[in-house]
């Protein structure tokens, strides 16, 4: 199979050279006297044949490094130029993976592009990216327009606004499903973290050092749901359901600031003398749905005069960079965020090579950083 694809790119370098060479030749009027240098003289120059300048110039790692860098010489030496769009023309490919994200302001995707991008980049394939963010029909315009454009493939990365139109699209592009557990469709892989195993291992750790009042702040989609499930699966087993709070937020460093708010701000006075005040207390410890929205609750508990972790524990997920900077030090739940996108990667390439192999999903296992943001329950 590469074998024959290295041919039809090879004969699809030749025609786009041809095809750009005489249009040159129209504009001089010169017969092709001043014809821009050719695939066919960058092998000459180099002393190697067709196909091997074209395995170099798709990146190929089949290529030996003296070979690789003669031909790179000759085509610094002579200023060749890949006609990209006419090559895409003839070998009715595109070299270009279109990636569909829920929200580019998220940290969480930068290493999930890293990791996408180190597997693609290898194989000759260059990444377009839109934020599904900008329009609430985002899964199904965008997914569209990347159809539109031709794509070799289609990665989705994260929860989208909406997926409506995902269905048609996958149906007649490879695509590719990274960092979630939907939609399930016929050929569509997905390649997500076990959020609720990952969920469980940060509330066992704040179990561990003595917390019974623990808050999740929730996310959305199925993500959040499982990441939630996680949780109360965890105080389940340990007995500490009743005192188990759930507060909603919208994986945002607002969205954490306002739910952290709610959680830790102190109950009304008793309404009247004499009364008893309410029996709920403050969380000790809060499981944050992403390191956003933990960033959020450190803001909010450093607000109401909450020191971090001496009276309140916080542990994020994604072990983004943000978790790592040294004046947050927090400590998070670590999901493979560029095992993910390279395996992505490497379950397109093999969807765009057997398009109608059954779907299957594969879930990369988290692990908990520990840093500086937990410690044991303050006394009562």
């Amino acid at each position: 199979m590469e074998r024959s694809n290295g041919r039809l790119d090879e004969r699809a370098d030749e025609q786009a050279d041809e095809r750009a060479g005489g249009r040159a030749a129209e504009r001089t009027g010169t017969g092709g006297a001043d014809r821009p240098p050719t695939i066919r003289g960058v092998a000459e120059r180099a002393g190697v044949s067709k196909s091997l300048v074209s395995l170099v110039l798709q990146g190929s790692p089949r290529v030996s490094d003296t070979k690789r860098q003669a031909v790179l010489d000759a085509i610094e030496e002579l200023g060749y130029r890949p006609n990209a769009a006419a090559r895409s023309l003839v070998a009715r490919r595109t070299h270009t993976v279109g990636v569909l994200l829920n929200d580019m302001r998220n940290p969480w995707f930068v290493e999930v592009l890293d990791g996408l991008n180190s597997l693609l980049q290898a194989h000759g394939l260059r990444m377009l990216m839109a934020d599904g963010r900008l329009d609430r029909r985002a899964g199904q315009d965008f997914a569209r327009t990347f159809q539109e454009l031709r794509v070799d493939g289609l990665v989705v990365v994260g929860t989208l606004p909406d997926t409506d139109g995902l269905a048609e699209v996958a149906a007649r592009l490879p695509t590719v499903i990274a960092g979630n557990h939907e939609p399930r469709l016929p050929h569509t892989d997905l390649v997500a973290n076990d959020d609720e195993h990952g969920a469980r291992l940060a509330t066992e750790h704040l179990i561990g050092l003595g917390h019974r009042r623990i808050a999740h702040i929730a996310g959305q989609g199925l993500v959040g749901e499982l990441r939630r499930h996680g949780f109360e699966t965890a105080m389940r087993a340990h007995g500490l359901a009743e005192s188990a709070v759930v507060t909603s937020g919208d994986g945002t460093e607002e969205g954490g600031y306002r739910a952290a708010v709610r959680l830790l701000t102190p109950p009304p006075a008793p309404a009247r003398p004499g009364a008893r005040p309410p029996a709920a207390q403050r969380p000790t410890a809060v499981f944050a749905f992403n390191d956003i929205s933990g960033v959020g609750a450190l803001s909010a508990a450093q607000e109401l005069g909450l020191r971090i972790p001496s009276d309140l524990s916080l542990v994020g997920y994604d072990n983004t960079y943000l978790a790592r900077i040294r004046h947050l030090w927090l400590n998070s739940v670590n999901n493979a965020s560029h095992e993910v996108g390279r395996r992505a990667a490497r379950c397109l390439l093999d969807r765009m090579e057997r398009p109608d192999a059954p779907a299957g999903q594969q879930l990369v296992a988290p692990e908990l950083e520990i840093r500086g943001s937990t410690a044991a329950p303050p006394p009562d």
